[in-house]
């Protein structure tokens, strides 16, 4: 199958799934009724598609959209496989920040949440560049991952400790930790569509140098890549996107890491970054609104967490990956 007709069954996948995630949930709705709150309708079930659905359902695409393109990054950035922006430690810093936040300042709004949660993020990327360059190994992949693994197991240690300390803000930041696009404002797009069109783009840009960057540093320098800078510009880029998609929805796990992989499983042909980045942007987005979706229907009249439904192929992915590596290593 090409890639053209690839990328238009996924694209209408998700159209079909952002239609079905405005009808479906714990009541479901009529197309006469969609439409009528789209048109302005003003009755309890007009303003419940207007107001909640809709925006879960634009958000959920754009932060799967921000994930799945943020993983790509880091794998090629970094020639692992199994990385994803949680490596990097991004969900433990973002959850520090909001800890803090309500601890000192007592804010529980979900837009102050976002915005602690996004410098959160940022900083503690920002921190892991600055001491993996410190370490005298410049931006070595490996070390880079390592890092970030350490940071996101302190700043973890240091959110528990806290939250016995002020068990009032336990609540909310549970609320956030789960990761959802409930209750989330149709504001926050004005954060992350800018993020996702300058995401693309700088992706996009860097593409050529990734495909060259898949063999190795030498090769790559070799060929007159600067792999330092590119593999830099690529961590960064994705750091941002993570930390926008923190910032709307809270840690969402295994999106980054499975979302690439299966674009890269729908369609032999793209071995070019520049159509994974295509694929991976349409297909975290399709895995985060169908996901969004089960959450709302299988504990009904409740809600499922939604990293609870992605773990469902995330793990098995994982342990799949795992597996091919001890393969790929012997």
């Amino acid at each position: 199958m090409t890639f053209l007709r690839i990328i238009c069954i996924i694209a209408c996948l998700l159209a079909c799934a952002m239609v079905l995630s405005l009808h479906a949930g714990l009541r479901l709705y009529s197309p006469d009724q969609v439409w009528q709150a789209l048109q302005g309708g003003q009755t309890p079930e007009d303003l419940i598609i207007r107001t909640l659905r809709v925006p879960r359902t634009l958000i959920g695409a754009c932060v799967g959209a921000m994930l799945g393109l943020s993983g790509l990054l880091m794998q090629g950035a970094t020639r692992n496989p199994l990385a994803e922006p949680g490596l990097l430690g991004v969900n433990s810093g973002a959850a520090l920040a909001v800890v803090i936040l309500m601890v000192t300042v007592g804010v529980t709004g979900l837009s102050g949440i976002a915005a602690a949660a996004g410098v959160g993020a940022l900083l503690t990327v920002i921190a892991v560049f600055l001491m993996t360059s410190l370490g005298g190994r410049g931006m070595d992949p490996t070390t880079v991952l390592l890092t970030g693994v350490t940071f996101a197991a302190m700043f973890g240690a240091i959110t528990n400790l806290l939250l016995l300390v002020d068990e009032a803000a336990m609540e909310t930041l549970l609320f956030w930790l789960a990761g959802g696009f409930a209750d989330r404002s149709l504001f926050l797009l004005w954060l992350g569509v800018p993020v996702l069109v300058t995401g693309t783009a700088s992706a996009l840009a860097l593409s050529t140098a990734l495909d060259v960057l898949r063999t190795d540093d030498a090769s790559a320098a070799a060929v007159g890549v600067p792999v330092l800078r590119i593999r830099l510009a690529s961590l960064a880029l994705a750091a941002l996107l993570a930390a926008a998609a923190v910032a709307m929805a809270g840690p969402i796990a295994f999106l980054g890491l499975v979302a690439p992989h299966i674009a890269r499983r729908l369609c032999a042909d793209a071995t070019e970054h520049r159509k994974l980045i295509i694929l991976s942007l349409l297909t975290g987005a399709l895995l985060a609104v169908t996901a969004d979706i089960v959450a709302r229907i299988i504990v009904a009249p409740g809600e499922a967490p939604i990293t609870t439904v992605l773990a469902v192929v995330g793990v098995p992915a994982l342990i799949s990956l795992l597996r091919r590596s001890r393969v790929v290593t012997a």
